[in-house]
């Protein structure tokens, strides 16, 4: 009976390890060997997660395969939009040499184009930004509507990446 129990317990672990570890991957051979059965292929490495939101508390954006992230700050009061370029874990900026990126957004059939413009941060190296605004009252007003589809387009080291906008209405 007592190795019954306990062969209950080590299974509801192993469950509730990969239950947590749902989300972003990254290095996927760090519980290979932690886990009896475990494979490169099966386990996510939870060091490697980043957080829900980013370090201005809002929405994350996936850019390339987690090589970095982007996150979207939208302040309703003043009808701003604010991207910040983060690394791979959603953790610390990385100034980029780029005056400008783009949000493509698709509403109703129709598909607009909006520039957000380098605001560099004050730790920015000069030529370089983390940070990108834009005030366009259309901007803020179309991402707010449930049927809009957002993509942020930003140039990092001479190559393009493209990152879904999901926006965190609930978040706001």
């Amino acid at each position: 009976m007592n190795a019954l129990i306990s062969k209950v317990g080590v299974f509801l672990g192993v469950g509730l390890v990969l239950l947590s570890a749902a989300g972003c991957g990254g290095n996927d051979d760090a519980l290979v060997g932690q886990i009896p059965g475990a494979t490169a292929q099966s386990q996510p490495n939870l060091a490697d997660s980043h957080p829900a939101h980013g370090p201005h508390e809002g929405s994350l954006i996936e850019l390339g395969n987690e090589e970095y992230h982007a996150e979207l700050v939208h302040d309703e009061a003043t009808g701003t939009i604010t991207v910040y370029v983060l690394d791979s874990s959603a953790k610390k900026a990385v100034p980029i040499e780029a005056a400008e990126l783009h949000v493509n957004l698709d509403h109703d059939g129709e598909s607009q184009q909006f520039t957000l413009t380098a605001s560099p941060a004050a730790d920015d190296l000069p030529g370089t930004a983390s940070r990108f605004v834009s005030t366009s009252g259309e901007l803020d007003e179309q991402l707010d509507h449930e049927e809009s589809s957002a993509q942020l387009v930003v140039m990092i080291g001479g190559k393009q990446f493209r990152g879904a906008i999901h926006h965190d209405h609930a978040h706001e």
